[in-house]
């Protein structure tokens, strides 16, 4: 019988949805909180032909994804994407680099260079991003110089060395919504609406969600993002502009618990039907 790691750091909704969906399928799942592994090359036990990925915190993902595969398993999804999604500003140079539609964006080091760079990007207000989080932490939008100044001392004083990089977006103005649309291998399978009156559509803070039509546009730039970052499970955060529709971000570990009922796909299910693929191919 095929057995599944389902590598994880807490037990979401999502991870629930993953383990029903593979008993309905008679698929053996091994339950693995990497929290509490050791992960030591010459002793570690292998009793799983393939490990999903699903931790919450992407800097124990990247070290266990790593091991595994050094050691020959198969994960998904890669160290390759989990590295490139878990980075905001390499996200977005990879996406630019394909052509792909993206907010224009700046990295910075010094207070005087982000004013440079807010010019460059046509001014205020922009959004000021950590490289890396998720759930929409630590965003802010930024609508003036003194605002801008207080965020970098307030960044400066903070101890982790990534806060000191200043990641800076174009605002987009939204029609109050986004679009978060999920990729399979190559293949967008649905895509919903995350609806919000605030300037941040993120569910984790309270956005609502409904079905998202897959329109031709959406389809091939779900297409573009899988050939540029890798093929696996990704999500994507999209924009609506005027100019067409643009990526925001690409998720490696994507949370879908408020997709399912809205677009009437099992995402829980793609996923294990996704390793079972990937597994036989191999």
């Amino acid at each position: 019988m095929v057995r599944i790691a389902l590598l994880h750091s807490t037990i979401r909704k999502e991870e629930k949805l993953i383990l029903e969906s593979a008993l309905k399928r008679g698929i053996d799942v091994k339950i693995v909180d990497i929290r509490k592994e050791i992960f030591d090359p010459l002793n570690f036990k292998t009793d799983f032909d393939i490990a999903l990925e699903r931790s919450v915190s992407t800097v124990k993902g990247d070290y266990a994804i790593s091991f595994l595969e050094s050691i020959g398993i198969l994960v998904i999804n890669s160290s390759k994407i989990s590295r490139i999604c878990g980075d905001k500003f390499l996200t977005s140079l990879l996406l630019s680099k394909a052509g792909i539609p993206t907010p224009r964006f700046a990295l910075v080091f010094d207070f005087g260079k982000a004013l440079e760079a807010v010019e460059e990007l046509g001014g205020f207000p922009v959004v000021l991003k950590p490289p890396l989080g998720s759930w929409g932490r630590l965003l802010a939008k930024v609508n003036d110089r003194d605002s801008l100044e207080a965020i970098f001392e307030h960044r400066d004083l903070l101890g982790n060395p990534y806060h000191k990089a200043i990641y800076i977006q174009e605002y987009i103005k939204k029609p109050g919504r986004d679009i978060r649309a999920f990729i399979v291998g190559k293949e967008v399978i649905c895509a919903v609406y995350r609806e919000s009156e605030h300037w941040i559509t993120n569910t984790a803070r309270g956005a609502k969600t409904r079905n998202c039509p897959l329109t031709e546009e959406l389809i091939e730039i779900g297409k573009g993002v899988a050939e540029a970052i890798g093929e696996g499970l990704l999500a994507l955060d999209i924009f609506e502009t005027d100019e067409g529709l643009k990526v925001n971000e690409v998720n490696h570990t994507m949370e879908f618990r408020n997709s399912e009922e809205p677009t009437g796909v099992s995402i829980s299910g793609a996923i294990v039907d996704y390793c079972l693929k990937i597994l036989k191919e191999k």
